[in-house]
């Protein structure tokens, strides 16, 4: 039986370690995309190893589509096809209000947050399609909050539309589901679940993890 290989992006201290660690414990083999925090994504490379799996490290920018092409090739060259994705990169600034936040600001908050999932998402269909079957699991890039910058709103709903036109476009075979942030390990844990077999009949879901709020 081959083993299952899922590309995570954004990895660092947060949703990304705790989710790459939670799927090397499901029997993925993962591939750590990072920004800049080499250090982090070696932590969580190592911790994958620890639970038996198979990890490897790759410094990408997701909103540039040679570093998507990179990230996946070296992926599936070290670890085997891509059966899952994570698309966890993403910008929580500027904080600012819109009429405050500087316009080169708002482009790289746009690229990083709606152009990554976009390339990933689109490099992912490619191998995943002729197979027949694959997981993208999108985070949503800002915790959900009323008075939420416009930005911020723009960038969840469109990670949300996202979700749901890729449910239709990529579907039955590749089952596509987003989750809004939350409890780190919780959000990792709902990840993992949405990559199972479990979930098989789950798509096109956005699990919040609004804890009420």
């Amino acid at each position: 039986m081959k083993r299952l290989v899922t590309v995570v992006t954004g990895v660092g201290p947060g949703f990304g370690a705790a989710t790459c660690r939670r799927l090397a414990e499901d029997g993925h083999d993962v591939g750590v995309a990072y920004a800049g925090d080499a250090a982090a994504a070696e932590e969580a490379a190592e911790g994958v190893r620890r639970s038996g799996a198979r990890a490897v490290c790759v410094q990408a920018d997701t909103s540039v589509s040679a570093d998507v092409e990179r990230l996946f090739t070296l992926a599936e060259r070290q670890l085997g096809p891509v059966t899952g994705l994570v698309n966890n990169a993403g910008l929580v600034g500027p904080p600012s209000q819109l009429a405050d936040t500087d316009p080169a600001d708002l482009r790289r908050f746009i690229e990083v947050n709606l152009l990554g999932p976009l390339l990933c998402s689109r490099r992912a269909a490619r191998v995943m399609m002729p197979r027949g079957n694959g997981v993208i699991v999108n985070v949503i890039p800002c915790a959900a909050a009323p008075d939420a910058p416009a930005h911020h709103a723009m960038t969840n709903a469109a990670v949300e539309a996202l979700t749901l036109n890729l449910t239709k476009e990529l579907g039955p075979d590749i089952r596509v589901n987003a989750v809004e942030p939350g409890n780190t390990e919780e959000v990792a844990a709902t990840i993992a679940w949405l990559m199972s077999p479990d979930a098989s009949y789950v798509r096109g879901t956005v699990i919040r993890g609004a804890g009420g709020g």
